[in-house]
């Protein structure tokens, strides 16, 4: 037996044989036997640039040399770090946001909520406490996380992490306005919302959804964190941002994953002017922070992404994928194994098989048809491919799908 202990696995079926992974390049990945797959899913959402970036890892090194890091507490900051921040701002959904750096999505996540909740403290509402998510919704494994995660069996066995944490229905704003309704908006900090949801099963928002859960967010006083852990720096397709595609003006946005297109782990979390300013007034001293929470080595990581990202029009691409992932996946609906499939926005599909105990065992079988996939939600297999991956790879892909389909 090894001494890996695997997230999110069941280790006694992990250890009859992990699927070791040797090197990637552009949108493919090869296994430690020599063996080549289309990767599906860009790593865990991540690797919007593609794998195998030496100009990525060369801006990482050179960083290094210089300092790796310091701290970003107090007055202090690495140079590279003050950059990425000017760099966010200026690509921020809202003007004038400013940049918070943590290690990665589940840390962007726990600052959302402690800021939400230490911001009304500020403004003189200390009641607002309770944070709000979604069935289905994936927030990372935190402690806030864990308590608005609307996957049940990630918050079982934990006990109650958050009393004050609530979920309400992910297709339907009027569940939001019921719950404000029913316990009183002077009671509730924040609505936490995925534009698409992502872990949970790949669902797409329905139509005018996110408009308006964010209108009734502002009606009654809730602020509105748009997760963009999944979705930030292209993933939704022509846009950096969901947030800016559908007009959401978040006052708070978490972001990881494609920061640094999954080089070296980083989160960033922006926040609204109207929302820091509390903070910045003077006196007022927000007792949080990461030690690597922009982490030099990482900004450099980040800086070398956004520049690759601009250079190449990957936001383009990422809206070509959109088209592209609906145009091949969706004919897999007629598979009788196929439930349905869910595409149309973003860089984003999900094929929902027909009995959801198939899907485990059916990434095993993909892999025999060259491609590395995953599984999500219940019975669904996520498609998030690099942005690299060009159209005729993203036939490929369905064909392997297909084949796999009828291989079992």
């Amino acid at each position: 037996m090894g001494s890996l202990w695997h997230g999110f696995a069941d280790m006694g079926a992990v250890e009859k044989g992990a699927f070791v992974i040797a090197r990637g390049e552009g949108a493919y990945i090869w296994d430690s036997a020599g063996t080549r797959y289309l990767d599906a899913t860009a790593g865990l959402w991540f690797a919007n640039v593609g794998h195998g970036r030496r100009e990525i890892a060369d801006a990482v090194a050179d960083q290094l040399a210089k300092v790796a890091h310091y701290s970003n507490f107090g007055d202090f900051v690495p140079e590279v770090t003050l950059a990425l921040a000017e760099r966010l701002g200026a690509i921020a959904p809202v003007a004038g946001s400013k940049v918070f750096f943590t290690s990665g999505g589940s840390d962007s996540i726990d600052t959302a909520a402690k800021l939400a909740r230490r911001y009304w403290g500020e403004v003189g509402k200390p009641s607002k406490r309770i944070i709000v998510g979604r069935q289905k919704a994936y927030h990372g494994m935190h402690v806030a996380g864990t308590a608005l995660a609307g996957i049940p069996p990630n918050r079982e066995g934990y006990g109650e992490l958050m009393a004050d944490a609530r979920t309400v229905a992910w297709d339907d704003a009027k569940s939001l306005l019921a719950l404000i309704e029913e316990i009183g908006a002077d009671n509730i900090a924040a609505f936490f919302a995925e534009p698409i949801i992502g872990a949970g099963g790949v669902y797409l928002p329905p139509e005018g959804y996110l408009a308006e859960v964010r209108q009734i967010c502002r009606d009654h006083d809730v602020l509105f964190v748009a997760d963009e852990v999944v979705t930030g720096f292209g993933r939704i397709g022509g846009s950096w941002f969901a947030s800016s595609r559908f007009d959401l003006q978040p006052d708070i946005m978490t972001t990881a994953k494609g920061l640094t297109s999954g080089y070296v782990p980083m989160g960033a979390v922006f926040i609204a002017p109207h929302i820091a300013e509390p903070f910045f007034a003077g006196g007022v001293w927000w007792r949080h922070g990461y030690t690597y929470g922009g982490h030099a080595g990482a900004a450099a990581a980040a800086m070398a992404t956004l520049d690759i990202m601009e250079r190449e029009d990957l936001l383009v691409e990422s809206k070509r994928l959109e088209a592209s992932l609906h145009e091949h996946l969706s004919p897999l609906a007629d598979e009788p194994r196929v439930q349905e499939v869910r595409s149309g926005i973003g860089a984003v599909a999900a094929v929902q098989l027909a009995d959801p105990a198939e899907a485990l065992p059916f990434v095993k079988t993909l892999r025999e048809h060259g491609v590395s996939g995953r599984a999500a939600g219940v019975g669904a297999l996520q498609f998030s491919p690099s942005f690299v991956m060009t159209d005729e790879q993203v036939a490929e892909m369905a064909a392997a799908v297909r084949r796999a389909l009828r291989a079992s």
